[in-house]
């Protein structure tokens, strides 16, 4: 029932709210109080309409704010004409007005009681703001985190600056102890009446400390207990902050500060998961900026893995299990935080997708839970609409939560027992019906429940009753419970055609090395793997073969338990690997190279459908983006696993869809193009940062000089293979006088760009951690492995007009610029043309190819009397390049429309058009070329050479041999 209550002196009906009658009375005695104290201090009754209006619906909300009012007239006064409750303050605001009022301060007592009239001032305004519904949820939790960082970076400054006074302290030493907020305050989302959770650190600096009295240790313990204690302690005015420190390495048991090593040798050696979870939300709130990114930067990596880490799920599973017994245990049903749907199950889902894919995904490595749940949206690990209803619910309940905090600034999560209170409660949320406000709550909370339950689900209890009882019978099987005979009946049951050869194996493997130094964790999840992948593994055509392929990738990845938790937590994963080990032993072989692209069978539809060229840039801009500048070694290996698992996307496709081997050239082209273009940026970048640009001056103008890298053979044509090397030159247009860089460190141009090119090549070539980029030739260069590494234009074009050999002017048939400067391709192009567009003596160019087709098949052919090698044997794929090779260069002179296409099959369609072939002679090449092509790669894709039995392709093969003899033996 609502009623018109009833107001003295500055409250009339016409500004007043409605309230809840049970509401009223409390509020009438409050403003009676508060007439009684501002009279006797002599300060004056707001009588502002506006403010009365907000004034009602405030002190009904929160008694904190009106004894407040009620002790301090002085300070409702202050709040209004400073102009301060009705601003929303700039970020800077917090700590420029305490620093003004701590100006001047000598002590620690007068610190302490600054820092507490402070943030009674300020809490007042924020909750006043808060409740009159004047700021939004994200100012509210803003406000109340800048408060705090404010609080603690200002008394750490003064106690340090005082710490320095004190005897046997170097005074050279700047204090550099580093405070980190955790939690709330970490994400900058501090509720109303929080606890604020600390971690404090210092650098190493022996050197500084070689002569004091103190120890480094001593000093920064210190200045660590005098912040608490100034913070936490109670006074006459109450406590600024109850501090806590737990969440530091080794609990309440360990040293209250840490050197930076030392902490980074804890998390790396004995770091638990609940504290990479902790350690998400861990921000400088406090300390030198340089000193705080630099232990940010050590703490990195514990937080974020590099690979995609499934583990989290089931560490989180087990975190919220305990939680959920123990709001059981202490029937905490209706508490918003901890209970069924409440805050800490959003936060859970958020921060389970921070630790698995936060060391990829750059986005997701922001602290806030509504930004996170926005970048995973846009990322799309959560649909869109399940992220909008988790933000809503999260901006319910912690505007639910403030609100319950507000009434006497105590920190609460319950829901209250009272009618008056849940009344109130549901009034300061805008409700004027108490139904209507927890129906609202429960529904948030059962999506929020709803949503968890799916994100953290336990994949094999969705199976279905008889695959469950399949899934109990093979652990058996895997654990060695059975006898042989009942074992092998069950292998035959769920499908193995080799069941003795399974039961051997899987003996052998259970006892082997691998399961043997296995923790328990990693036997654990071993134990939750097996009978699921020999489930998988039963429906394969080649049971043992697969089993065998699988056994080598269990044995890379057993001792690294987060691989196990991805296949276990994803049995789509474990699927698409079956299918893929069970299709290709190099995809097989690939992926016990490299575990890390198991994350790339997390999709299917992204797994077969490899990215276009636009795609692939914004693929790999996205993963370098989240490496540091000057990290070459990281930039390298995400380098290598971008193309790895690109590279896998295609060949899965191709074997799944049986993709056109053009389609497959096409794809491995643009993931060689996309991988040169930030190779060379890359190493451009690190060059000029240390010499500058390049430039040169040419009829008096300065210009600046450019550079490109041009590819040959399958590369220039479009038609790389699986494991194709990279057959590359590399050019520069430097010319005229002052051919030198701008920088610092001035080298002249030619030293510039020999620099350039090595460092390309050590970045494509260089054996890391994560393998190589890409094998490459340099060789077809001007003068081959003699000449300069790097070549001018100038240089480049004279040599191809007087000294190249009839092999090199072939070569060009299939050069273009891949990476680098426009202009460089375009003149670049020019001179391609003017070299296969010379007219040449028909006999010698005939001789010339001739010749060095019979040497490269006396070198390279591995047929024999049995097997036909489809690359450089008779009819294979050399014998068309030669010949397309040939015909560019013998009739380009006279038809210039050949000098636009570097692939095989575009020149031969070229040739047709020109009527330089017949119709029917380049239908059979390219049916031919496109044949044994796709056979080469399919072979590939099996690790076998391109070695074939006579009888294979040879339809193709006589086709190619009989127009080779047509043309070439003339």
């Amino acid at each position: 029932m609502l009623r018109q209550v009833h107001r003295p002196m500055a409250i009339n009906r016409q500004q007043a709210d409605k309230l809840p009658e049970a509401l009223g009375d409390h509020l009438g005695e409050s403003w009676e109080a508060f007439v009684l104290a501002a009279r006797e201090a002599h300060f004056p009754i707001p009588r502002r309409p506006d403010f009365t209006t907000s004034l009602l619906r405030v002190w009904a909300c929160s008694d904190f704010v009106a004894q407040a009012c009620i002790r301090t007239p002085s300070l409702l006064y202050d709040l209004l004409e400073s102009g301060d409750l009705l601003a929303d303050y700039p970020a800077d605001e917090h700590p420029r007005k305490l620093q003004r009022k701590l100006s001047g301060i000598g002590d620690e007592e007068s610190l302490g009681r600054v820092l507490r009239e402070n943030r009674f001032r300020e809490m007042v305004r924020i909750a006043w703001r808060d409740l009159a519904g004047w700021a939004p949820l994200g100012e509210v939790l803003g406000d109340l985190s800048s408060l705090a960082d404010a609080s603690i970076s200002g008394a750490l400054g003064l106690l340090g600056k005082w710490a320095l006074q004190q005897p046997g302290v170097p005074r050279k030493i700047s204090p550099a102890l580093v405070v980190l907020g955790m939690g709330k305050l970490g994400a900058h989302e501090l509720n109303f009446s929080s606890d604020i959770d600390l971690i404090f650190a210092y650098p190493d600096d022996a050197a500084g400390w070689r002569r004091a009295r103190q120890s480094p240790e001593e000093f920064y313990m210190q200045l660590g207990q005098q912040l608490i204690h100034t913070l936490d302690n109670h006074t006459e005015h109450g406590f600024v902050y109850r501090v806590d420190m737990r969440l530091r390495p080794y609990g309440d048991s360990g040293p209250l500060v840490a050197n930076f090593d030392a902490m980074a040798d804890y998390y790396q050696s004995q770091g638990r998961e609940w504290e990479r979870y902790a350690m998400i939300k861990a921000r400088p709130v406090a300390g030198p900026e340089e000193a705080a990114a630099r232990l940010m930067k050590l703490l990195r990596p514990f937080v974020y893995r590099r690979y995609l880490d499934f583990g989290a799920f089931e560490s989180l599973r087990n975190l919220k299990e305990q939680i959920v017994r123990e709001v059981e245990r202490k029937g905490m049903q209706d508490n918003i935080k901890l209970g069924p749907g409440g805050i800490r199950e959003v936060e859970f889902i958020v921060q389970a997708f921070q630790l698995i894919r936060g060391g990829r995904e750059s986005s997701l490595r922001q602290r806030g839970v509504i930004q996170v749940l926005d970048a995973l949206a846009v990322l799309g690990y959560l649909p869109a609409h399940v992220s909008l209803q988790l933000a809503e619910a999260y901006v319910f309940l912690r505007r639910t939560e403030n609100r319950l905090q507000a009434w006497e600034d105590q920190q609460l999560h319950e829901l209250p027992e009272d009618d008056t209170g849940r009344i109130r409660l549901a009034f300061s949320m805008g409700f004027s019906d108490r139904d209507q406000f927890e129906n609202t709550l429960a529904r948030h909370r059962h999506l929020v429940r709803e949503h968890f339950e799916q994100v953290f689900a336990i994949p094999q209890d969705s199976v279905p009753g008889k695959r469950t009882q399949q899934a109990l019978d093979l652990k058996d099987v895997w654990k060695g419970a059975l006898d042989s005979d009942a074992a092998i009946k069950v292998l035959k049951k769920a499908g193995f055609q080799q069941a003795d050869d399974t039961l051997q194996w899987l003996d052998t493997f259970r006892n082997g090395p691998v399961t043997r130094f296995l923790g328990e964790q990693g036997q654990q999840r071993l134990d939750e793997l097996m009978p699921l992948l020999l489930a998988a593994v039963a429906r394969e055509k080649d049971d043992m073969q697969v089993l065998s392929r699988l056994g080598e990738l269990l044995e890379e990845i057993a001792g690294r338990t987060t691989y196990l938790s991805l296949l276990v937590e994803h049995p789509m994963a474990l699927a698409q690997l079956t299918q893929l080990c069970a299709a290709s032993v190099w995809i097989a072989g690939l992926l016990v190279q490299h575990p890390l692209l198991l994350d790339e069978l997390l999709d299917p539809r992204a797994l077969y459908d490899p990215l276009d060229k636009a795609g692939l840039q914004a693929e790999v801009a996205a993963q370098l983006s989240g490496i540091e500048a000057d990290d070459l070694e990281q930039q390298m290996d995400c380098l290598r696993q971008f193309k790895r698992a690109s590279v896998l996307h295609v060949a899965a496709s191709d074997i799944v869809s049986d993709l056109p081997v053009e389609r497959v050239g096409e794809h491995l082209t643009c993931i060689a193009e996309v991988v040169l273009d930030h190779v060379l940026k890359l190493a451009w970048n690190r060059l000029v940062l240390r010499h500058g640009r390049p430039g040169y001056v040419i009829s008096g103008k300065q210009r600046e000089a450019g550079f490109a890298i041009a590819g040959y053979g399958k590369l220039g044509g479009a038609e790389l293979g699986y494991g194709s090397d990279l057959d590359i030159v590399f050019l520069h247009d430097s010319c005229g006088k002052k051919q030198q860089t701008s920088g610092p460190k001035v080298i002249d141009n030619i030293e510039f760009y020999t620099r350039l090119s090595q460092r390309i090549i050590h970045i494509l070539n260089t054996f890391t951690s994560a393998g190589i980029l890409y094998e490459v030739d340099t060789r077809l260069r001007p003068n081959g492995a003699s000449g300069l590494l790097v070549s001018s234009l100038e240089a480049f074009a004279e040599y191809q007009r007087r000294s190249a050999w009839t092999w090199e002017n072939q070569a060009m048939v299939r050069a273009r610029v891949v990476a680098g400067d426009a202009e460089i391709a375009r003149r670049f192009e020019r001179i391609r043309a003017g070299v296969l567009a010379r007219p040449r003596d028909a006999g010698k160019l005939r001789k010339d190819v001739i010749e060095m087709r019979q040497r490269m098949r006396q070198e390279l052919d591995k047929s024999g009397p049995d097997a036909i090698d489809l690359k450089h044997g008779r009819g294979g794929i050399v014998d068309v390049e030669f010949m397309v090779q040939w015909g560019v260069l013998y009739w380009s002179a006279r038809h210039t429309d050949l000098l636009g296409f570097t692939d095989n099959k575009g020149l031969l369609e070229a040739f047709s058009r020109a009527g330089l072939m017949t119709a029917d002679e380049v239908g059979e090449l390219s049916a031919a070329y496109s044949a044994i092509r796709h056979r080469v790669n399919h072979l590939a894709l099996q690790d076998e050479s391109p070695l074939v039995g006579l009888d294979e392709l040879s339809g193709y093969r006589e086709a190619v041999a009989r127009i080779w003899d047509k043309y070439m033996q003339q």
